[in-house]
């Protein structure tokens, strides 16, 4: 498999758009909608919180670029949060939804193993991620915090998304990164308390903070600590 192109990504991103206007015409709603990836490779802006419709597709990664600028703007007190997908709807879904919970622990909430609040700050995201996640913490001005993006090679190398992150590539990344530093990770990776390689936070060579995925929990994490 490849990446798409740009001009590919351009015709799909045209393409929806041009039946989510018939659809609105005719249905009153869109429909259908271009997952996020299709714009970030078009090198497009995303839609308008508006043309999303409420966010019913935000798990299926349909908008989580714009709800997160959303909250991490705080224009927001609510964050969408995972959801369940297309399957959301089906009598006798899972309360929980068909995910397994994100992390694990005795008291059932994220992991929070913190250094000094004055240290230094790498958010630990996806190569897709740093591109959505750059721009917001550049608005900050902030020199005591960075993006570290993870690239994906478990996968071939052609995987972008912060869902698919694994502990092996994390585990390299971070191996070269300072010790006593707060590493920031997105919990969307996570699946039981365990990456998709079967490894967990616990087997990465730095201490990492396992925080919720929006934008509302990595501005609280950012402001809890001193510039």
């Amino acid at each position: 498999m490849r990446f798409h192109t740009e001009a590919e990504a351009a015709a799909v991103c045209d393409l929806v758009e041009e039946w989510q206007e018939r659809y609105q015409r005719i249905l009153g709603h869109r429909l259908v909608f271009a997952s996020d990836e299709y714009y970030l490779l078009a090198n497009r802006a995303f839609p308008d919180p508006e043309s999303y419709e409420g966010f019913p597709m935000h798990e299926d990664g349909i908008g989580m670029a714009r709800t997160f600028e959303i909250e991490f703007a705080g224009l927001t007190d609510t964050a969408t949060g995972p959801k369940s997908g297309f399957f959301s709807w089906v009598d006798g879904a899972p309360h929980e939804g068909y995910r397994a919970p994100r992390t694990t622990g005795a008291a059932g909430g994220l992991l929070q193993i913190r250094p000094s609040k004055s240290a230094p700050i790498g958010v630990l995201t996806s190569t897709y991620g740093a591109r959505i996640l750059e721009p917001l913490i550049a608005q900050l001005g902030r020199t005591d915090t960075r993006i570290i993006a993870v690239p994906n090679k478990f996968f071939g190398g052609n995987i972008g998304v912060a869902g698919l992150m694994v502990g092996e590539d994390i585990a390299r990344v971070l191996a070269e990164q300072p010790e006593g530093h707060r590493y920031l990770l997105p919990d969307v990776c996570l699946s039981g308390g365990r990456f998709l390689d079967g490894t967990s936070p616990d087997d990465l060579p730095r201490l990492v903070e396992v925080i919720a995925t929006d934008g509302l929990a990595l501005r609280a994490a950012l402001e809890g600590s001193t510039s």
